[in-house]
């Protein structure tokens, strides 16, 4: 595909583009990244660690060896050219929907999901976005800038109906993000398994996209990220979050903001993998 270069391939990929149902994408951006860089690097660790991961998962009790799924690589894009990556992107996210592919896309940084999002919403009009992060990003601007990680979901929230963004995790934004919110979203701050499992069944037979911003973890359980926030989910709850997906209509999925140079251990990148993994068995 254009513009797209190989970077090794998640655990297990498979080499057939033609049969994988889905197809992950990796996105090495983190241009608008507003406290610690690094994001960059996200796509090509999460792939290195995955290897340390079975194909087996308890929480499914299924595997990945019957899986079809594909692994393109990263998108190549411009340093430091931010609306022409993200014009790459969509165009990547359109050949990969005229495919009949379930994207899923490594981050890099979260407004890497807003043209992705734009475009699944114009083939899924009744679309649903189930966002999992510790920031609201629903600032209309940030420091004079409409296009940032900060603003992502607002720039989402112009391209779905109103009311169709569900919000998990959520413990840091300004007061108009959370006005904003009470308006327009589904927001649940703070909490995420318990008001996600609640909402589970109002969710399902629509067509649901997920983005997943690694910080909804507590930095405890995954330091590794641009913007850390302490107080969040753990490790477990994410992963039974994430497990639960098997009951929805995914047609998409991101996740983002995985910065391995700020955890040597890394057990912010193996956790993404192993969201990964069960995010692939659950919707392959």
């Amino acid at each position: 595909m254009e513009h797209l270069m190989d970077q090794g391939k998640f655990l297990r990929a498979k080499q057939n583009y033609d049969v994988a149902r889905t197809v992950i994408v990796g996105v090495p951006m983190d241009f608008t990244v507003s406290f610690r860089p690094g994001t960059r690097m996200g796509p090509r660790k999460i792939r290195e660690v995955s290897y340390g991961l079975e194909d087996y998962s308890i929480y499914a009790d299924d595997s990945l060896n019957d899986k079809e799924y594909f692994d393109a690589g990263d998108v190549d894009i411009p340093f430091g050219n931010v609306e022409k990556s993200l014009e790459i992107i969509e165009q990547v996210t359109v050949k990969l929907l005229d495919n009949n592919k379930i994207p899923v896309f490594l981050g890099g940084e979260h407004l890497i999901s807003y043209p992705i999002i734009k475009q699944v919403a114009k083939k899924y009009e009744d679309l649903v976005v189930v966002h999992f992060d510790a920031h609201a990003d629903l600032r209309d601007t940030f420091f004079g800038e409409r296009l940032s990680h900060a603003t992502v979901l607002r720039r989402v929230c112009e391209h779905i109906r109103d009311k169709h963004l569900y919000q998990f995790g959520i413990r840091s934004g300004i007061k108009e993000e959370f006005n904003f919110a009470k308006e327009h979203t589904h927001m649940n701050p703070i909490n995420v398994k318990k008001p996600f499992m609640e909402t589970l069944e109002e969710l399902k037979q629509k067509p649901v996209y997920v983005t997943l911003d690694i910080d909804v973890v507590d930095p405890a359980f995954a330091p590794g990220t641009g913007t850390p926030e302490p107080g969040g989910c753990s490790s477990q709850d994410i992963l039974d979050v994430v497990s639960s997906f098997k009951d929805l209509n995914i047609v998409g999925f991101d996740l983002v903001e995985v910065s391995p140079a700020s955890d040597l251990s890394e057990r912010t990148s193996l956790l993404a993998a192993k969201i990964l993994r069960e995010v692939l068995i659950a919707i392959c």
